[in-house]
Parts: structure tokens; C-alpha cells; sequence
């Protein structure tokens, strides 16, 4: 009898945790279905959002992209590929196909032959927590915010060179970008970029003997 009972409850309380992992699995299946994929459009150098709620979330929490009239959203493109690998966005071409990571890199390129370096440093600055944005107009290739800082609420502290590990660079150029960095009033940092995709920094700073 005892051996009756014993066997009983445990076949119970099997059957209970397999009902709450059901449930669980269902409950993630309904998140997941309910899980919102912003919309865009690649047109050459930029990507476009619709009009959308969640779109200007991004820009308001995350500072993704640019804020338009409209209320879409402009990403640049390593925001947009960022975004894509992530999942929280579907790109389509002008003809309203969905573009894959592998197809979306190789149209970027045919733009920017030097994308992928410039996107490895990109999204290694993201998952570190940090805002960074292109900095074109100051004639670098990315600027960066402090943790916890917003563009608006202070200026970016650094400006970001990406430069592939196997890359030569004369010292006319590299005193070119520290140029650059002195008179944005920015610290200067080099990203390296090895084969595999890995990023070594450089802080580079001005020094008066």
C-alpha cells in the first residue's frame, strides 16, 4: 500500500510540473507571436522606418536613428544591420522583398567598401552598453557617448576610427585623425579589427613635452 501511494504522488507531481512547463511554453509562444517587428526600407545609404510607435521608441529610449517630420525613423547603416540581426527589424528593397544579414552586408558594401570594419566596431560598442553614432561631419567615422548619456544631454567624449589590424597607416594620416579629435575637443580612439571580427581599442592623447 505504501509502495501504491508513494508511486501515486509521484506520477502527481509529474504530472504537475509538466502542466507548468506547458503552460510556460505556451505563455512564451504568445510573447513571442506578440513581439512587434519594426518595418524599414534600404534606399541605398539609409534605411527609412514607418511611421510607427515602436520606431520612435527606439530613437527615444535607444537613440537609434534620426527622427524625421514624418515620424519615421533614419538609420544609418550599421544601426539598421544592428537592428536586423537582433530581430526587431524586417528590411525590404524598393520592391518590397525581405533582405537577409548576408544580403543586407552586401549591398552596404557596394556603398561603403569598408563596412564590415566599420560595423564590427559598431555593434562591439553597442553590446558594451554604448551609444554611438556616425560622425561624418566631423570627419571621422563614429562618435561616442559616455554610459548613461544621451546625445543632446552632453557631447560625445571620443571619436572612433576603425581600421582593420592589417591596415598601414601613414603618420601624415594618423596625425591627421588626432588632428580631428583635437579640434572637436574629443578623445581619440582607434578601433582594430582582427580577421575574426574582434576589436582591440587605442586611446590616443595629445602630449606637450
Amino acid at each position: 500500500m505504501l509502495k501504491t501511494s508513494m508511486a501515486k504522488k509521484k506520477k502527481a507531481k509529474k504530472k504537475k510540473i509538466t502542466k507548468e512547463k506547458k503552460k510556460k511554453e505556451e505563455k512564451s509562444e504568445v510573447e513571442e507571436k506578440k513581439k512587434i517587428i519594426i518595418k524599414a526600407i534600404l534606399a541605398r545609404e539609409r534605411v527609412i522606418t514607418e511611421a510607427t510607435d515602436e520606431a520612435r521608441v527606439l530613437y527615444d529610449k535607444s537613440a537609434y536613428g534620426q527622427l524625421l517630420e514624418d515620424g519615421s525613423v533614419q538609420l544609418s547603416l550599421p544601426e539598421a544591420l544592428y537592428l536586423l540581426e537582433k530581430g526587431k527589424m524586417q528590411i525590404t528593397d524598393k520592391r518590397k522583398k525581405a533582405i537577409t544579414s548576408e544580403e543586407f552586408i552586401k549591398k552596404a558594401r557596394k556603398v561603403e567598401p569598408n563596412f564590415w570594419i566599420r560595423y564590427c566596431v559598431f555593434k562591439d560598442m553597442r553590446n558594451r552598453g554604448y551609444i554611438i553614432k556616425t560622425a561624418l561631419k566631423f570627419g571621422a567615422d563614429f562618435r561616442v557617448y559616455d554610459r548613461g548619456i544621451r546625445p543632446g544631454e552632453d557631447h560625445a567624449r571620443w571619436i572612433i576610427f576603425p581600421v582593420h589590424e592589417g591596415e598601414v597607416l601613414t603618420w601624415y594620416e594618423f596625425a591627421a585623425k588626432n588632428r580631428v579629435a583635437h579640434s572637436t575637443k574629443k578623445r581619440l580612439m582607434m578601433g582594430i579589427v582582427d580577421d575574426e571580427g574582434d576589436v582591440t581599442y587605442y586611446e590616443v592623447k595629445w602630449m606637450r613635452p
